[in-house]
Order: structure tokens, then C-alpha cells, then sequence
């Protein structure tokens, strides 16, 4: 297959789409950060009258929630239900992977303490990210839990950026703006096999539903609203969390009701300590996740490849 620079894009080709080039020279930026010059992009001067310090914590935010995510996400590989799913449930993690390289490529250079995407994803331990719940608890192997989490996951994210797309920080704007293409594409996938399972069979029906079940608790967390978001927000930024529930729960709804399932009323999981994942506090399953993604750049500090 012929996928040089003058060959024409055909957005259904997914492979032609893996190894297209986005005209710079840097080979590790293959799948893609969506900015046409990354470094020009990433060391772009921190909006006037915003901390430097809350926009790093911000990118971090959004950036561990993708690199966790996309990580749990790459578990699937090998044990999908059906080739054509493992390929799409890879794809979306390298989407979000993209867009955590971004983000905290961006975090590193804003915070001025010579880190880099690498140091951030690799050498940090868990209370130094800053990710939500529902990106690092496993799936168990169970296929209606991926989609369930996949579903609440895409779209919270999909409202979030689509308000982001209007951020003064051009990073963030720039992330918001090849993101919505993606997470439009993860919630109408998540939202087509949650129609499949829960209008299904009585077996399908019943695993669709004790998955929304068991990651409802982690649903409330998606719109609490931290110190930093609240500040940037009112910068400019960002937007509170708490304005995209009313979207998110309109279309949960929708899909929810013609897949013949009940949201589910379980409490919310409580906060510790008063903190949730943006203030670095976790659940037991992050630790298992960064000594997997961790190990090597661990056991081989410094090592390119």
C-alpha cells in the first residue's frame, strides 16, 4: 500500500491513517499529536494573568487521564472477543496516547523543572498523578465492562473538550481540537455495542447492566470541581466540570433507555480524605497499573528507543 505524502487520505483506511506522517521530522510522534508543530506548539508562553503552575496541573489532569486510560485499554490486546474489536479498542488508546504525550509534554515545559512526556509518565509514583478513578480500575476481563467504561469515559471527555475547543492556552486548545474527532468516534463505538449487549440476549443484557453497576460509583468524581480547574476556568482556560453533567446526562440517558438498561442509583464512591484523583489520592488499582507501565524505563533509566 502506497502511503507517501502525496497519497491521497482515505479516513476509512485505519492502517493508511497509523503511518501517515504530520510533516515534522521527530519518528516517536508517529501516532500522532494532531499539532502540526509539536514543540513550537508545547513551548507556546503561558496565557497572561494564569499561574503557570495551575496550567501544568491542569495538563496533568487531562494527560494522566488518557495515559491511564489508553494503558488499561491496551490490556485488551490479544484478549478481545473479536479481532476487529481488539484492533478499534488499540486504536483508541492510541488516540488518547496522543493525546497524554501532548498534554504532558506541554505540563513539563510550563512547570520549568526539566521533565520531560518520558519523566512525567514513567518516574512519577502514584500520589504525583493526577488522574479520575474510573481511568485505573481494572476491567477484570469482563468485555461489558470495557464498553460500559468506555461509554462514561468518551462521553464525559467528548462535553469536556468540546468546551475546551476555546481555550486561551493553545495547547489545550489544540488537544480539545483533534480530540472531539476521536472521542466522537470512542462514544458512538461504545454507545453502538452497548445497544448490541444490553438489547441483546438476556445473558448480554444482564452483564451490560452489573457493568454500569459495578463503575457507576465512579461516575460522581467526573464532575467534581478542583481548586486549579475552578481558578483556570475563571482564566479562561478551562471549564468547571460540574456545567458538562447536564449534556452527559442526557446522553447517557439516550443510550441507556434504547438499550433497554436502568441507570443505575449507586452511591457515589466517597472521596479520601476529602481528595479524589486530582488531588493525587487513588484507588489500590493505580499502583498495580504504574508497576506494569513503569517497569522498564524503571530498569533502564535513560534508554531511548
Amino acid at each position: 500500500m502506497n502511503t507517501d505524502s502525496g497519497t491521497e487520505h482515505d479516513p476509512t483506511n485505519a492502517y493508511q491513517s497509523l503511518v501517515e506522517t504530520l510533516g515534522h521530522d521527530d519518528p516517536r510522534w508517529a501516532f500522532g499529536s494532531g499539532v502540526e508543530d509539536v514543540q513550537a506548539e508545547i513551548t507556546s508562553p503561558v496565557p497572561d494573568g494564569v499561574d503557570p503552575a495551575d496550567l501544568a496541573a491542569y495538563c496533568l489532569m487531562l494527560g494522566d487521564d488518557a495515559l491511564i486510560y489508553s494503558h488499561r485499554l491496551t490490556e485488551w490486546v490479544t484478549n478481545a472477543p473479536e479481532l476487529e474489536e481488539e484492533v478499534a479498542l488499540a486504536n483508541t488508546a492510541l488516540d488518547l496516547l496522543g493525546q497524554a504525550r501532548v498534554l504532558l509534554a506541554r505540563a513539563g515545559h510550563v512547570e520549568g523543572r526539566g521533565r520531560d512526556e518520558d519523566a512525567l509518565a514513567f518516574l512519577r509514583t502514584e500520589p504525583e498523578f493526577r488522574n479520575i478513578a474510573l481511568a485505573e480500575v481494572p476491567d477484570d476481563r469482563d468485555f461489558a465492562r470495557a464498553i460500559a467504561r468506555l461509554l462514561l469515559f468518551s462521553t464525559w471527555r467528548l462535553a469536556l473538550l468540546q468546551r475546551l475547543l476555546g481555550s486561551r492556552d493553545p495547547v489545550v486548545a489544540a488537544v480539545a481540537g483533534k480530540g472531539v474527532k476521536e472521542l466522537a468516534y470512542h462514544r458512538d463505538h461504545a454507545a453502538r455495542w452497548t445497544l448490541r449487549l444490553g438489547d441483546g440476549t438476556p445473558e448480554s443484557h444482564r452483564r451490560m447492566q452489573a457493568a454500569l453497576d459495578a463503575l457507576w460509583p465512579y461516575v460522581e468524581e467526573l464532575f467534581r470541581t478542583s481548586d486549579v480547574e475552578r481558578r483556570l476556568a475563571d482564566a479562561g482556560v478551562t471549564v468547571d466540570p460540574a456545567q458538562v453533567r447536564g449534556e452527559v446526562d442526557a446522553v447517557l440517558d439516550e443510550v441507556l433507555g434504547r438499550a433497554t438498561l436502568t441507570r443505575p442509583t449507586a452511591p457515589p464512591a466517597g472521596p479520601i480524605n476529602g481528595g479524589a484523583g486530582r488531588q493525587g489520592l487513588h484507588t489500590e488499582y493505580l499502583g498495580h497499573v504504574l508497576a506494569e507501565m513503569q517497569s522498564l524505563a524503571r530498569q533502564h533509566p535513560g534508554a531511548t528507543w
